[in-house]
């Protein structure tokens, strides 16, 4: 007696494959279609042969040395497309490393990263030079820090193209090196100067340094006031 059509097919159908992964320590376990339902991202090409070129653990399993914390929600959205709705700056970073777009922009939606990953971002993107001007402070501050339990450095921040003119006449007049002064503008964006000093402080913060900023003293026999464009940044080390 023959197997019916479907029967066979059925029969011949490739078997599911099951794979264990070590993400960061903690283990997990699915299927290779799901590692590999995007395409075109970094976690499906890690998967893209029939040999993942991938280390192994001493058991044999699969080794991911990412943080097995959030593994768990980039499955779960895998599995069945279920958004996160917890530890989302964190799953945010696991989603942009293993390039799952679709995750990306699920999560860029969220008022958690539009503000901070997406709002921000844009807006920093017009102020010329800014991550250079961050790691420029950092380097001025650190070269001041020998032997003292502080170190300041002086910011400049113009707006426009008129406020950089007028920023260029007090430093002019001011008693300090000028190389040792970090400049940020001008801008087309609407975020105010108080806002793009919350920025700085934040980026800096990030690095690890604990940093605080106030406004630069006005000096006299200036024909603009100093604090309307000099902050005073001041990391402590100790």
């Amino acid at each position: 007696m023959s197997i019916p059509e479907k029967q066979n097919a059925g029969h011949l159908q490739a078997p599911l494959q099951i794979v264990t992964l070590n993400v960061g320590g903690e283990l997990f376990t699915t299927t290779m279609s799901t590692l590999k339902k995007h395409p075109h991202s970094k976690l499906a090409e890690m998967f893209a042969s029939d040999q993942p070129k991938l280390r192994t653990d001493s058991e044999g399993r699969y080794f991911i040395d990412r943080p097995g914390t959030y593994f768990k929600y980039i499955l779960d959205y895998l599995r069945s497309n279920q958004v996160p709705t917890q530890c989302i700056p964190e799953v945010y970073q696991e989603a942009l490393f293993y390039d799952i777009e679709p995750l990306v922009k699920e999560l860029e939606d969220s008022p958690q990263i539009f503000g901070e990953q997406v709002a921000r971002k844009h807006f920093l993107a017009q102020v010329p030079h800014y991550t250079e001007n961050i790691e420029l402070m950092v380097r001025i501050a650190r070269a001041e820090a020998m032997a003292s339990r502080r170190s300041s450095l002086l910011v400049c921040v113009a707006k426009t193209e008129e406020d950089v003119n007028k920023c260029q006449d007090v430093l002019s007049g001011l008693d300090t090196d000028k190389k040792s002064v970090v400049k940020f503008g001008p801008w087309k964006a609407s975020p105010s100067i108080s806002d793009l000093l919350d920025c700085i402080k934040m980026d800096v913060e990030a690095k690890g340094y604990r940093v605080s900023c106030q406004v630069y003293a006005p000096e006299k026999g200036f024909r603009f006031k100093s604090n309307d464009y000099f902050y005073r940044f001041l990391f402590t080390w100790w």
